[in-house]
């Protein structure tokens, strides 16, 4: 499905959000926006029949938002459904065709999204996570710096943040792309490759990154530190964003509430993502140590920019189509 083309100004009327209070969110700046009006807060909030969110191991917030029930309690006409997917380009590919309303993803995916024409708005973002992902290698492998990786086969998602953070560290080694062998695998299929040593390296994100490396003697070749932000994107069908903004705000100000309970309620956290994950409660403590507190707000001029600079590093290497804008399909919140 192509996505729809409108004139600018039915454009700006469409891109819009009513703006929830950053107090709300327990946000600060950069994400904090204007509080919505008393009158727009008494009306009663218009949800839809149906809310299938997607949603993966990586993605904290949501995770404590299912486990905790609260959406099904705040909603409780609507059919809260959770759908977990191994990467960020099949959540999108299942929420462009129809099969989603709502899903997290990296930096990657909406760019590959959008260069193929589908159809969603980025709606939100956390906050900048560059520890939570890196290239690895095993501890054994002649592989001692970015400059090694020249003709090496390395491991990634297709599409995913991962190929982002690949793309940065092959320019950063002054390589070209087709100085390396991208092996594109899913995170599980990429591990076993990267254990029989079928692959010289693997850019992984967590909780792979950190059950890999407890469980596997690996060296860090790099992190995203001062090469990818990664940041994290919420997207929206366009009918959730169109016809229910009022569940956008809602799902925003519980998703901050989940990460605050992550941060400051650590041990209980822990468990509860174990449980659900089936990764152990040390795989689960690492993973959370690297990451920041994770409030959600709409995108920043500034994160924009970032995915911007994504979208275009991988127009150069004609990893897609053709080149976007990134801005076309961010949500504007009403003030």
């Amino acid at each position: 499905m192509s996505h729809p083309t409108f004139a600018e100004p039915q454009r700006r009327q469409l891109l819009q959000l009513p703006a929830v209070s950053a107090a709300a969110w327990g946000l600060t700046a950069p994400f904090a926006i204007a509080p919505v009006h008393a009158q727009a807060k008494s009306q009663p909030l218009k949800a839809p029949e149906q809310l299938r969110i997607g949603y993966q191991k990586s993605a904290v917030n949501l995770v404590v938002l299912k486990q905790q029930g609260v959406l099904e309690k705040r909603l409780p006409y609507t059919k809260v459904s959770w759908i977990e997917f191994p990467a960020g380009p099949q959540l999108l590919e299942a929420l462009s065709v129809g099969a989603l309303e709502f899903g997290l993803t990296g930096d990657s995916p909406p760019v590959f999204a959008q260069a193929a024409g589908k159809e969603l708005f980025y709606v939100g973002a956390e906050p900048a996570k560059p520890e939570s992902s890196a290239i690895l290698v095993l501890q054994d492998a002649p592989v001692h710096s970015l400059a090694d990786l020249k003709g090496k086969k390395v491991a990634l998602q297709k599409g995913s943040s991962a190929h982002y953070l690949l793309v940065r560290a092959v320019e950063k080694a002054g390589l070209q792309w087709r100085d390396i062998q991208p092996i594109y695998l899913t995170p599980a299929d990429a591990r076993a490759a990267f254990e029989r040593k079928s692959v010289d390296a693997w850019a992984i994100w967590d909780p792979f990154y950190a059950a890999t490396e407890l469980a596997v003697l690996t060296r860090v070749l790099t992190t995203g530190q001062g090469l990818s932000s990664n940041n994290s994107f919420y997207l929206s069908s366009t009918a959730l964003a169109t016809q229910h903004p009022g569940v956008v705000s809602l799902l925003f100000e519980e998703l901050s509430r989940a990460d605050r309970f992550v941060q400051e309620r650590r041990p209980e956290a822990i468990k509860l993502i174990a449980d659900f994950s089936g990764l152990d409660a040390g795989v689960v403590s690492l993973f959370l140590k690297r990451r920041p507190r994770s409030p959600v707000g709409p995108l920043n001029a500034s994160t924009v920019r970032d995915q911007q600079a994504v979208a275009d590093a991988f127009a150069r290497l004609a990893l897609i189509p053709k080149p976007v804008q990134v801005a076309d399909l961010v949500w504007r919140f009403a003030h």
